[in-house]
């Protein structure tokens, strides 16, 4: 066997590609697999060598071999690391998913003269996730493949860890048979919706903030289930603008029933960044109980809060009926308390292809919720679930949180210092998260979609602040949002002050602005 140092695979990667490093190789690594190009038994490049070989952090190339050991693609032996044997008996042809074959030299020529540096929100850094106990969970966890399937819930020991982790870093006390392990927050709100809407016997109509996450919001379209945007002010979303029905009494509604559900971001609204203060909270929670409405609570990146301590999840207000009564429709479906359903995703903090996250369901949702999942099935990766409860259960997960907390905060430092002599440009002040909010206020004449393109063409990713709004809506704030999580690999180490020098250059020189002739 040639020495693993020795050892070519034609993996390249493309900083252009908005997909972070280590989802890029594996992959291009599983397709090489599935397709045959690699073969079991084959050696692979030691991660040291294929980092330097395509001039990126060894991180994202331990984080990607770590993925395809648990998925069972790669196995680990004396020393070197090899496409797992035992695909010798069940390797399947997929035609027409053959790798490109062309070398990194054969990238267009401006892109191996200046990489992009992808500032779009919403991807973490995962260069400091190969930490011993994260590599030790998915190598116990793949070693313990072959035992029992997890149940539809998800697995019992990860549904534990949760539950403490909601206790301690949420303020969450509840019991694990009131969760359920999901592939992520979309997976999540799948299922709630089909769960409520099942008991409704009819489509959902689903309020949203407005501006907020894209996803989330076409999650109910897809799904047939008509979406209501609400405006958001400073304080996140505001229970006085939600449609609120009138029962008549007589069998019908007097005016527009109100929203069967209301998906919303209470803790770090995306993405401006407002955290709905506790008197709001509380009206949101009787306007719920007075029209046995869900709330659907995107806990999406709570825990990165780095000025002060994480905000309690709404879940823990949600106690029971208070001092709100229920309108007097027939057929209740949530009864007296249990209004809020969380979602939660480790991908934020960890790495955007883990697949894990969780749903903490009102009591009244978990007998239908568990029916559904029984029937339709977990689409979590066994082995990742056993890996994220030997994590949580070793103190990783917060070991970790604590160190991106430090290391966020000192990007949005520098994010603020890099632009504040810009001007016409306002930096969103932003408690936690991922990405920062950049505001025109109207002194320069900026147009979204030209300074991104500006941007683009510099070498440098960004996003416009008005694709947030529901289409159609644009609300009259305008900007651009810059990530701060993966900020990319330079050679010479961290890309993010070139990067920010290059949007402040962008923003210094404005293009024609929006009245101006073409």
């Amino acid at each position: 066997m040639r020495h693993p140092h020795d050892v070519e695979v034609p993996v390249r990667v493309d900083r252009a590609d908005p997909a972070p490093l280590p989802a890029q190789i594996v992959q291009q690594l599983r397709d090489l697999v599935v397709s045959g190009a690699l073969r079991p038994g084959d050696p692979l490049p030691s991660t040291r060598g294929l980092a330097a070989r395509l001039g990126i952090s060894r991180g994202s190339v331990v984080t990607a071999y770590d993925q395809l050991h648990g998925e069972g693609y790669l196995h680990a032996t004396n020393g070197a690391t090899v496409v797992h044997p035992d695909l010798a008996r069940s390797r399947v042809e997929r035609p027409g998913t053959r790798p490109d074959p062309r070398p990194p030299a054969a990238l267009p020529r401006r892109a191996r003269e200046r990489p992009m540096i992808d500032l779009t929100p919403g991807r973490p850094d995962t260069g400091r996730l190969a930490t011993p106990g994260w590599r030790a969970a998915w190598r116990d966890a793949a070693a313990a493949a072959g035992s029992a399937a997890p149940p539809a819930q998800g697995s019992e020991a990860l549904r534990e860890q949760i539950a403490e982790h909601l206790r301690l870093m949420r303020g969450v006390v509840r019991d694990p048979q009131d969760l359920f392990v999901t592939a992520g927050a979309r997976d999540g709100l799948q299922l709630l919706l089909a769960a409520l809407g099942g008991l409704a016997g009819r489509p959902l109509r689903v309020a949203v903030e407005d501006p907020g996450y894209p996803s989330l919001r076409r999650v109910p379209e897809r799904l047939g289930h008509r979406v209501l945007p609400v405006p958001i002010d400073d304080q996140g979303l505001d229970p006085a603008r939600l449609p609120s029905g009138a029962w008549s009494g007589a069998g019908r509604w007097e005016v527009e029933r109100a929203p069967d559900a209301v998906v919303v971001t209470p803790s770090h609204q995306y993405p401006l960044g407002a955290s709905m203060p506790a008197a709001r909270r509380l009206e949101l929670l009787g306007w719920a109980r007075a029209h046995d409405a869900l709330i659907v609570e995107d806990d999406y990146d709570s825990e990165l809060r780095y000025v002060g301590e994480p905000l309690p999840a709404l879940s823990s207000l949600d106690h029971g009926p208070g001092t709100v009564p229920g309108p007097p429709s027939p057929g209740r479906r949530l009864g007296a308390g249990g209004h809020v359903a969380t979602l939660g995703s480790f991908t934020k903090v960890l790495a955007p292809g883990l697949g894990v996250g969780y749903l903490l369901a009102p009591p009244a949702l978990r007998e239908e919720l568990l029916r559904l999942r029984t029937d339709l099935g977990n689409p979590a990766s066994a082995v990742a679930q056993d890996a994220m409860a030997r994590f949580l259960s070793d103190g990783g997960l917060r070991r970790h949180t604590a160190r991106m907390r430090r290391e966020y905060r000192r990007r949005r430092d520098l994010l603020t210092a890099a632009l504040a002599g810009v001007r016409g440009v306002r930096a969103v002040p932003m408690d936690g998260g991922l990405h920062a909010v950049l505001e025109f206020t109207g002194e320069v004449a900026f147009e979204e979609q030209d300074v991104v393109a500006r941007a683009a063409a510099a070498g440098v990713r960004v996003a416009a602040l008005g694709s947030y709004w529901a289409e159609g809506a644009r609300g009259g704030r305008r900007g651009v949002v810059v990530g701060f999580g993966a900020t990319g690999a330079a050679p010479e180490g961290d890309a993010l002050p070139d990067a920010l020098a290059v949007l402040a250059r962008v923003l210094s020189a404005p293009g024609p602005g929006p009245g101006a002739a073409r």
